[in-house]
């Protein structure tokens, strides 16, 4: 009886096993993140062919994609039956990303509604339909549209290219500050709307309202660019916003990098011109007609009560001078004189591409002091990029001054020597109940804000010329979204993981910054060098190509690339020319292409990848670079800035041959092959060069033997192979002896990461960065920092909140968390899953979405057993290699897990 019950039982799971395994093979697939040039339903497409991508997900295990179909209509009925514009057929193909549009040509400002069918190895096919709508097809389609302005700049007052400092021998130019303009226009509509479609630049920036609404939550669009090659617009439908009968469209512009005048802090001075705005809105009706409103001179200006606004400086605010309703029907502009047409800036219009600016977070008073009478300091716990939000109760033209700042110094004031000094923002009151005030075209770097001119509620008295009654800090960035997250057992690695992050955050905007107060620029060196620690954190596919585009159109006539791009001004020696800096053109398209799989970036940017290595040549001797910055912010016996512990010509030289080494795999990619074999052979020279001049045989030694020294020949590939496991070992007991304290900087610190990790030496980085007690990461903590500064002690008279020495962030992921992809990979259609434990923590949890969907990790240690956790996603396979283990397990899609002894 017994013995039968248990043959049941057996059968019975045996059953279930057999159902569940059957369950898994027909789970349902479905098709998510449909993205047309790699945003979701966007507005403003402007390539003649744009790229698909979308994701499977499913329960199922090892679910592959084995078909796809495209169908693109201009109205969702016709997706049903024959699509007017393209169908692409039955495709057999596994790729679900960068698939370009081949159809009919597209028609300017109008949406085209898309299908995507897929069929897997377990059936199908699954469908699901996505809307992108294009924006401004050709150029000349914008001829009607003009630039226009409050007042023009005459050429004789232009300051281009822009001038490093304060611009004190310019004499008189420089010196006005431009009106920040009121326009609108005023419009009747008498049918009924289909689609109404507003396309919009403002130099610097703009805002753009619609019958009294603020059109879009965006923070200083557009994104900058070097204005004679090309100005970005954006794009919005605002069918909704439309009305029956009067409209009126309006905007603010302020300066952003297009004037800087001297006044208060600037890096830079630079006038191409004064606010100026182009726009162009297409209503089509329900009739088949449509008519376009355009900037002309039917537009009207006034000034409006930003009475001052700088990038570098800050903003003020005069409220007294509001015109309340001068964007909504209905008000009188009759005292406004007419819009002045003025010469466009000569860049070609083009759609932005690059996730806004906007407000991603929000902070509020986590402590205060009163240093002085009549001054009000405020901490918000934080340091990140942002500006302030006050609300005020007060008398008429009281004025409210907010200071902020990363520091404070000993008296508690405002520190600002080494994030630019003067920076503040005013507001002046009209004394109508409770203001709120938020700037509109400046940002900071801050933790701290001082307040002076109003009295907090607590301590405010009858006859106080204004009451303080809220100030929040609302933090600003690059809106890329959120693609990973990590945490671990040990509190000052979760620690470190949020400093970096916040060096990063702080410093995605309309360009990678190195800092978001002092200079703002387009530091390029962080971008390629931090890659990976950005990539794995967000989705930065957008903004990286914006770079390179900044690089293409910042090139010289020679094949330089400047540090900075956009190039607003012209820095001496290294500062302007170093090839660790200018390699970014050919290693940024080269990451877009193995991270997410972007061919196109290749073909668009090989021309200035070629240009770029050739101008290397004609200044290498004997294949030999020996100029530029060198190993930035290094650690060395004097204070930190051009390389002071590895050879100039070290790092210049090496790079130049990670450049070669690129441009090779490029060129196979592109299937050009006499550039294949003309780049293998330039490296090769380069690396016997090198060699010969920088590594002793006979001790495995590179040079002075730095940390960097070791660490780029061993990550480029310039360690011959008989050699490697010596210059490994060296690198290795020169951190022991020197007691685990870092050494590489700005350069060197990515690699001696990238190496340690790759070859099993993980323990040493955790041990190296555990200390608090010597200047790094947990050096900063220790000392209140919270956000990466820029030097590893966290100097006081440099930027206490940059990115680019947070190359740890790389580890977390594909060193602790084992996130990889396969080297015979791209676009992580095959990862590396190979987490790598260390004496010091239990447990490592991180994820990371693809453009495939997310890889998820999570494992934990109990004494000698090792279990791990993970998932793929539909559409991918990874190889699994356990702790202690060679040999990889290939896997499918899906959730498994694995364990193993120590």
């Amino acid at each position: 009886m017994i013995q039968q019950h248990f043959f049941r039982v057996c059968f019975t799971l045996c059953l279930l096993a057999q159902l569940q395994t059957h369950a898994q093979s027909l789970a349902v697939v479905n098709i998510k993140e449909l993205r047309c040039e790699a945003r979701q339903s966007p507005v403003g497409i402007d390539v003649p062919h744009p790229v698909f991508s979308w994701q499977l997900e499913s329960i199922g295990r090892d679910v592959q994609q084995t078909h796809y179909r495209l169908l693109v209509a201009t109205s969702e009925a016709l997706l049903a039956g024959t699509p007017d514009l393209w169908d692409s057929g039955k495709i057999p193909s596994a790729q679900s990303s960068f698939i370009p549009y081949v159809g009919k040509p597209l028609q300017s400002a109008a949406s085209c509604y898309w299908k995507v069918e897929v069929w897997t190895n377990k059936g199908g096919p699954a469908t699901a339909a996505g809307v992108f709508t294009t924006g401004i097809m050709q150029a000349q389609e914008w001829n009607k549209a003009q630039w226009i302005a409050y007042e023009n700049l005459p050429d004789s007052s232009k300051i281009y290219p822009g001038v490093h400092g304060n611009g004190n021998k310019l004499g008189s130019k420089g010196l006005q500050r431009s009106v920040v303009p009121y326009l609108r226009k005023s419009f009747l509509v008498q049918k009924q709307v289909q689609q109404a479609l507003v396309f919009v630049s403002g130099l610097g920036q703009y805002e753009l309202y619609l019958n009294g609404n603020k059109i879009g939550n965006d923070f200083l669009t557009p994104g900058w660019t070097n204005y004679n090659k090309v100005c970005l617009y954006n794009s919005f439908d605002v069918t909704q916003q439309l009305k029956p009968e009067e409209n009126v469209i309006g905007a603010i512009v302020g300066n952003g990098f297009f004037n800087v005048n001297r006044e208060r802090y600037r890096k830079l001075v630079i006038a191409q011109g004064y606010p100026m705005l182009r726009a162009k809105l297409v209503i089509r009706y329900t009739d088949g007609t449509s008519t376009e409103i355009v900037t002309d001179n039917s537009w009207k200006t006034a000034p409006s009560p930003i009475t001052f606004t700088s990038i570098y400086g800050g903003e003020s605010y005069d409220a007294t001078l509001e015109q309340q309703g001068w964007c909504r029907p209905g008000f009188k502009d009759a005292a406004w004189k007419a819009a002045l047409p003025v010469q466009s800036p000569g860049g070609e219009m083009r759609a932005q591409r690059e996730y806004p600016l906007q407000v991603m977070d929000s902070f509020t008073v986590q402590g205060t002091y009163t240093p002085q009478p009549g001054r009000y300091v405020v901490d918000f716990g934080q340091n990140a990029s942002g500006i302030i939000r006050i609300k005020v109760k007060g008398k008429k033209g009281a004025v409210v001054r907010i200071t902020p700042a990363e520091l404070l110094d000993d008296e508690h004031l405002p520190y600002q020597k080494a994030s630019g000094s003067p920076y503040y923002f005013s507001y002046t009151l009209k004394g109508e109940g409770t203001e709120e005030w938020t700037p509109r075209f400046s940002y900071y770097g801050l933790r701290y804000a001082m307040v002076e001119g109003a009295e907090p509620a607590a301590t405010y008295k009858d006859g106080d010329s204004a009451q303080l009654q809220d100030i929040t800090f609302l933090h600003t960035r690059n809106s890329a979204p959120t693609v990973g997250s990590f945490s671990c057992s040990d509190t000052l690695f979760n620690r470190i993981f949020a400093l970096i992050n916040w060096g990063i955050k702080s410093n995605l905007a309309s360009v990678a910054t190195d800092c978001p107060h002092r200079e703002k620029l387009g530091w390029l060196e962080q971008t390629y060098l931090l890659r990976n620690c950005v990539g794995y954190n967000y989705d930065v596919l957008n903004l990286f190509n914006k770079t390179v585009n900044d690089m293409m159109e910042a090139q010289l006539p020679d094949g330089l690339v400047p540090d900075i791009a956009p190039e607003y001004v012209e820095f001496d020696g290294g500062f302007r020319d170093s090839p660790e800096w200018g390699s970014a053109s050919i290693q940024i398209p080269w990451f877009l292409y193995t991270w997410y799989g972007d061919r196109q970036v290749l073909e668009r940017a090989y021309d200035m990848m070629q240009r770029y290595i050739a101008y290397l040549g004609s200044r290498a001797q004997d294949h030999i670079l020996d100029y530029g910055l060198g190993d930035w912010y290094d650690m060395g016996p004097k204070h930190p800035g051009i390389a002071q512990l590895t050879p100039l010509a070290l790092t210049a030289t090496a790079i130049y041959y990670q450049d070669a080494d690129a441009m090779a795999k490029i060129a196979t990619a592109l299937g050009k092959r006499a550039d294949v074999s003309r780049y293998r052979s330039l490296a090769d020279s380069i690396r016997k060069a090198f060699n010969k001049k920088f590594f002793n045989p006979a001790t495995g030694t590179y040079s002075t033997g730095s940390q960097t020294a070791y660490a780029m020949p061993l990550y480029t590939g310039l360690v011959e192979g008989r050699y490697r496991q010596k210059v490994f070992s060296n690198l290795q007991d020169s951190i022991r002896k020197g007691n685990y304290a870092l050494t590489a900087g700005d350069i060197g610190y990515h690699y001696l990461v990238s190496v340690l990790s790759n070859g099993g030496a993980s323990q040493l980085l955790y041990d190296m960065n555990k200390r608090d007690d010597v200047p790094g990461y947990a050096f900063q903590l220790k000392h209140g920092a919270t956000a990466l500064t820029e030097s590893w002690p966290a100097l006081r008279y440099v930027s206490n909140n940059h990115m680019m020495l947070g190359h740890l962030m790389e580890w977390f992921y594909n060193g602790l968390a084992g996130i990889r992809q396969a080297p015979d990979s791209k676009g992580f259609t095959l990862l590396k899953i190979a987490p790598i434990p260390v004496t010091g923590m239990d447990w490592v949890k991180a994820g990371f979405e693809t453009l495939h969907g997310p890889v998820q990790v999570a494992w934990h240690k109990e004494g000698k057993k090792f279990a791990l956790e993970v998932t793929i996603p539909a559409n991918t396979q990874a190889r699994i290699i356990m702790p202690g283990s060679k040999k990889p397990e290939l896997i499918g899609s899906g959730t498994y897990s694995f364990t193993t002894q120590l």
